[in-house]
C-alpha cells in the first residue's frame, strides 16, 4: 500500500450540490505526526431550482455570486493565518450546462435536470441513434435528463458553446473554456474507451462538433484568475484554478478510504451513486439492459455505477412536513423509524415520479399502494419505508454490478451525507450481507482538495496513497452485516 509524501499547502474547494454549496479550505499538514488532510468550511449557501422562463432553472447568477463570496472568505481566512491559497478546484452535480456565446455571455439561466423538457426528446434522439449503439460508444446509463437529451430540445446552437456547470464557473473565473473529462463522461457524447468526445454522434443529432470546449484532465491547470475576479475576491491574479474530478461523484470516489481493490461504494446524498471502481468499462448488452453507467474517474479509472434514488426523498418529505407545521429534528425521525419492526412496505426509489419537487409523502404512499401495501401516514413509517427501500436498492445494485463486471466485493463504503445516517448504514449492511464503512462525510471536498494538492506537489502517489491519507485523517464507522 502506497503512502503519500506530504509537503503542505492550502487549497480552496468549491463544492456545489443540487441543494446546497460550500467553499472549503483544505490543508495538508503533518503537525509533527502522520500526514493529515483537514477541511474548514468558510462559506455555505443554498442552491435550488426556480421556476423561470417557462421551466425549472438554476439561478446561476446568484450561485456564482455565492462562489465569489466564498472565495473572498477563503482568502481572508488564509491571510489571517499568514498564508496564501495555492489553487482553486470546482466540483458540482453532472449533466446540466449553460450556453455561452462568442462574447462569453451566458444566454440564459441553465435549465435543471429536474425540468421535464428533455423527456419529450428521448424518442427523437433514439430514432436517430439506436440506444444499443449509444451504449457501446458512451457506456452511459439511460436517464431522461442526460445532457444529449437536454441538448436535443435546444434551437439554433450555431455560435454557442455548452459549458457544464463546473466548467462554466471555471470559465467565469479564468476566461478559459475547457470541459473536465469526468463530467464530460456524463453527457452521453463521450467515448468511454477512447476517453475523447464521440464526435461521430454529434452529426446525427444536429449538434455542432465544437459545441463543447476541448477536454482537460483532473490535475491539469486551467488558468489563473481574471483581474476582475481577483479584485472582487481579494485573491492574487496568479491564483491557479486546477481541474479536479469536477463531477462531484468522481471527487467523492477518489476519496473513498478503501484499503483494497474489491470494494463497492455508495456516494449518498441527494442521489445515491452505487457501484464499483474498474480499470475498464463494461459495454455489454447485459450491462445496458441493467442500466449501468461507465463514467470516467480520476486517473483514468471507470466508475461503474447506477443511480439509485437518494436522500432527496427524505429531504422533500421534511420540506412538505415543515410547510404543514411539523418540524421534527432528523434524529427524532430516525429514532422513531428505527423503532419500527422490519418488513414494512418498500417502494422503487428510482421511480421517475420522485424526480420533481412536490408533495413527497403523498407520492411515496401512492407508490406503496401500487405495490399492494398500505403505508401509514405517520412520518416515522414513511422515513422507514424510504430507508428500507434505499438499502434494498443498494443491495440489488451492488449484486448486479458484481455479476456484470465479474468481480466480488468484500466491503461497502458509504461516503457523503448518508454516511451520517446510522440507520441507513445498518440497513445497508444487513441488505448487502457485507460490512459497511461509513465516512468521510466530506468525501467530495476531500477528493477535490487531494487532486489539487497532488497537482501542486503537496502530496504524491496514486489513488491508494491518497486514500491512505483519508483513512489517517478522518474517523470511520463500521456496521456489521449481522443484526444488532
Amino acid at each position: 500500500m502506497q503512502t503519500a509524501s506530504v509537503d503542505g499547502g492550502l487549497f480552496a474547494a468549491v463544492d456545489i450540490g443540487a441543494s446546497s454549496g460550500r467553499v472549503i479550505l483544505g490543508r495538508i499538514s503533518t503537525d509533527g505526526g502522520p500526514a493529515r488532510a483537514t477541511l474548514d468550511v468558510v462559506h455555505r449557501f443554498p442552491n435550488a431550482v426556480v421556476q423561470s422562463d417557462g421551466g425549472l432553472r438554476w439561478d446561476f447568477d446568484a450561485l456564482f455570486a455565492e462562489v465569489l463570496t466564498g472565495l473572498a472568505a477563503a482568502g481572508t481566512a488564509a491571510a489571517e493565518c499568514g498564508e496564501t491559497i495555492t489553487s482553486i478546484g470546482i466540483d458540482t452535480w453532472a449533466v446540466d450546462y449553460g450556453l455561452v456565446n462568442k462574447a462569453g455571455e451566458l444566454t440564459a439561466q441553465p435549465y435543471s435536470y429536474r425540468d421535464e423538457r428533455s423527456r419529450t426528446a428521448v424518442a427523437r434522439v433514439h430514432a436517430k441513434l439506436d440506444p444499443a449503439r449509444l451504449y457501446t460508444t458512451t457506456g452511459l446509463q439511460f436517464l431522461q435528463f442526460n445532457t444529449l437529451y437536454q441538448l436535443a430540445t435546444e434551437q439554433d446552437l450555431d455560435g454557442l458553446q455548452a459549458l457544464l456547470i463546473p466548467d462554466l464557473i471555471a470559465f467565469l473565473l479564468t476566461g478559459q473554456r475547457r470541459t473536465e473529462a469526468t463530467n464530460a463522461s456524463t453527457t452521453g457524447l463521450f467515448d468511454a474507451v477512447a476517453g475523447e468526445w464521440a464526435t461521430e454522434l454529434f452529426g446525427p443529432l444536429g449538434l455542432p462538433k465544437d459545441l463543447f470546449p476541448p477536454l482537460i484532465q483532473p490535475g491539469e491547470t486551467l488558468g489563473t484568475l481574471l483581474a476582475g475576479i481577483a479584485e472582487r475576491t481579494g485573491l492574487p491574479e496568479a491564483t491557479k484554478v486546477v481541474a479536479v474530478g469536477s463531477h462531484d461523484t468522481a471527487s467523492a470516489v477518489a476519496a473513498v478510504p478503501a484499503e483494497q481493490e474489491n470494494f463497492a461504494y455508495i456516494s449518498s446524498g441527494t442521489w445515491s451513486l452505487v457501484g464499483l471502481e474498474l480499470h475498464q468499462p463494461v459495454l455489454t448488452e447485459a450491462s445496458r439492459a441493467a442500466n449501468f453507467t461507465n463514467e470516467r474517474g480520476v486517473d483514468g479509472t471507470t466508475r461503474y455505477l447506477r443511480n439509485v434514488g437518494g436522500l432527496w426523498l427524505l429531504s422533500e418529505c421534511q420540506r412538505t412536513w415543515a410547510e404543514g407545521g411539523y418540524r421534527p429534528a432528523i434524529g427524532e425521525l430516525l429514532d422513531a423509524a428505527a423503532a419500527l419492526p422490519p418488513g414494512g412496505p418498500r417502494i422503487n426509489p428510482d421511480d421517475p415520479a420522485f424526480i420533481a419537487p412536490d408533495n413527497m409523502p403523498d407520492r411515496i404512499r401512492a407508490a406503496a399502494r401500487n405495490t399492494g401495501a398500505v403505508l401509514p401516514g405517520e412520518p416515522a413509517a414513511i422515513v422507514r419505508c424510504i430507508l428500507d427501500s434505499l438499502a434494498a436498492g443498494y443491495a440489488r445494485t451492488i449484486a448486479d454490478a458484481e455479476r456484470l463486471a465479474g468481480v466480488a466485493v468484500d466491503v461497502v463504503h458509504i461516503v457523503g451525507g448518508g454516511s451520517q445516517n446510522a440507520l441507513l448504514c445498518q440497513l445497508t449492511a444487513q441488505a448487502t450481507g457485507r460490512p459497511v464503512i461509513a465516512g468521510p462525510v466530506e468525501a467530495t471536498a476531500l477528493g477535490n482538495v487531494l487532486i489539487q494538492a497532488r497537482a501542486a506537489g503537496a502530496v504524491s502517489g496514486g489513488l491508494d496513497a491518497l486514500r491512505a491519507l483519508v483513512r489517517a485523517s478522518h474517523r470511520l464507522d463500521r456496521f456489521e452485516a449481522a443484526l444488532v
